[in-house]
């Protein structure tokens, strides 16, 4: 007769088990850690693109120079930016650090003003302008700023979405309650004029 009504019990204390386990999920429990794992996954993709632009611009300086010797001062100006750019690593684990993540956005902006210049010194010469390796980088780097562009605002959109489930009702009291090591996450701010558009490389 007890052994019956231990049986009996059983499926009382699952049934109850999964009721909570899907009231609690229902209740948005889960959603703070994985709004960070979103974040991180974004961010994963900016400096995947990142470092795709940095990979092109050893050969596309190379290739520039062949052809504009004279231009050391901004070909100057392209390696050093790209050196400076590459120093700073900011991955999934510094994401908290505010101050690293606006050095590694300014460099990463300095990188794309001195190819813009790059870019323009570039039109002075025809026959560099006609040379189809050029126009491969020149086209691989466009496309490669754009993917840059999309990579950053999917990253500002995760962010976001994060920043306002840990204020708002009911992301607040789990929050408080399960996260409390989870801070608000840091965003891309635009710190020069345009910054919020991919860079315009085309020839004309």
């Amino acid at each position: 007769m007890t052994h019956f009504r231990q049986s009996s019990r059983l499926p009382w204390r699952l049934a109850t088990v999964l009721f909570m386990s899907w009231l609690l999920a229902g209740c948005g429990i889960n959603d703070i850690p994985t709004y960070d794992e979103q974040v991180k996954a974004a961010w994963g993709q900016v400096e995947n693109q990142y470092q795709r632009r940095a990979d092109l611009i050893p050969n596309l300086v190379e290739t520039v120079r062949a052809y504009a010797q004279h231009e050391r001062e901004t070909l100057t100006a392209v390696i050093e930016a790209r050196a400076k750019a590459t120093s700073i690593q900011v991955d999934a684990g510094t994401l908290d650090d505010p101050q690293k993540l606006q050095q590694y956005q300014q460099a990463q902006d300095q990188l794309s003003g001195a190819l813009s210049r790059l870019m323009v010194v570039s039109e002075r010469y025809p026959e560099l302008k006609a040379n189809q390796n050029f126009l491969a980088l020149q086209s691989q780097l466009e496309g490669t700023e754009n993917r840059i562009s999309v990579a950053r605002r999917d990253f500002i959109a995760a962010v976001e979405r994060y920043n306002t489930e840990i204020r708002t009702f009911p992301g607040r009291i789990w929050h408080g309650l399960l996260y409390r090591d989870m801070p608000v996450r840091e965003s891309f701010e635009a710190t020069t004029q345009g910054a919020e558009q991919a860079p315009q490389v085309q020839f004309r």
